[in-house]
């Protein structure tokens, strides 16, 4: 009885704590609002997003087309919300692939040491040396455009730093006394990497990744922007932008809706891990 309640008072304790934090709280907020456009796009999107009227071209806003439409006469309300959708499932693809490749990678290094430590560090300093946007960029070249070469390739350019702050902290608890008094009872070998050293670490990479996932936002529309993101017509924020550039001073809206939707995910992104750091970081709150 007493392992069924315990999980439920510690996410009841978890959830007070979040709507404690106003950050936390208001980036949650955000997110969900985000996660639900994104969903059920189809549901509330007021019509096709591919659906060209070039009668209705460069419509400014109206009671018909709230945010007005783009150069084809496509609903620019309707592509936004459609857009959520290859944005935040870019987002999942990478944080999947990203933070636990670089968790493993530096646990590995820290607690086993010997041989396996520098040559994974060293690995781990020549991806970093790399600029993350412009690697990302010739990977996408080199693959093609499209959302999960787009995702492969932000992942494979942004594990060192989860590898390098696992690393750190795995050595510092490898000579703690806490894995010496869980290595004499006689937990050892992957028992003790995931049920031990994995907790203590995963904290402050939920952290950094929380951080993380706004530049990744604005890598995944840098990308979109060049068009090296997903393919047209799919309706996508970087994308939109571009789009909207090229009559940025006749019809300003048409880039500033989706560069106002980025910028409102990136906030929201920020704000959560703010929050998080709060909450999870003893040193804060």
């Amino acid at each position: 009885m007493s392992l069924m309640v315990e999980p439920v008072v510690l996410s009841s304790s978890l959830l007070r704590r979040v709507l404690r934090s106003p950050s936390a709280a208001i980036g949650t907020t955000i997110l969900l609002v985000m996660l639900f456009a994104a969903l059920f796009a189809p549901l509330i999107a007021p019509y096709d997003p591919n659906l060209q009227e070039t009668a209705n071209r460069l419509a400014v806003p109206s009671a018909a087309h709230w945010i007005g439409t783009d150069a084809f006469g496509r609903d620019l309300l309707s592509r936004l919300l459609y857009g959520a959708r290859p944005t935040l499932l870019l987002v999942l693809f990478v944080v999947l692939l990203m933070a636990p490749t670089g968790i493993v990678i530096g646990v590995l290094a820290g607690y086993f040491g010997g041989i396996a430590e520098p040559i994974l560090m060293r690995i781990t300093d020549i991806v970093m040396s790399f600029p993350r946007l412009l690697l990302a960029f010739a990977f996408v070249a080199i693959m093609g455009p499209g959302l999960l070469n787009g995702a492969l390739a932000l992942a494979l350019t942004s594990w060192p730093a989860y590898a390098r702050q696992a690393r750190v902290e795995t050595v510092a608890l490898r000579r703690s006394d806490y894995l010496a008094a869980a290595e004499m009872v006689g937990i050892r070998g992957p028992r003790l990497l995931i049920g031990h050293v994995l907790p203590l670490v995963m904290p402050s990479a939920i952290i950094r990744l929380a951080l993380d996932l706004s530049g990744i936002i604005l890598a995944a529309a840098g990308l979109g922007f060049l068009g090296l993101g997903v393919r047209p017509p799919t309706a996508e924020w970087g994308s939109m932008v571009a789009e909207g550039t090229q009559v940025i001073f006749d019809q300003w809206w048409i880039a500033a809706a989706p560069g106002f939707a980025i910028l409102i995910i990136s906030l929201g992104f920020n704000l959560v891990a703010d929050g998080l750091r709060d909450i999870l970081d003893p040193r804060h709150g």
